[in-house]
């Protein structure tokens, strides 16, 4: 998945204004402790955070 799919996915999901910040504050177990930004900088897979975001905030993964 591209950063700009997935970026859109997190838009369309949580609004364009807080889709930045829950990725830049919501810090999750399932990404290691990290926030998404975070779990990006460190180079987990756009497609493995997505995952984890859907699974995380009850995002049905199959619908993006």
């Amino acid at each position: 998945m591209r950063l700009t799919v997935f970026w859109q996915r997190m838009a369309d999901h949580f609004g364009a204004g807080y889709a930045e910040t829950f990725a830049r504050d919501h810090v999750m177990t399932e990404l290691g402790g990290h926030t998404v930004h975070e779990a990006l900088d460190a180079g987990w897979e756009a497609k493995d955070v997505w995952r984890v975001v859907c699974a995380t905030m009850n995002v049905p993964y199959e619908k993006h």
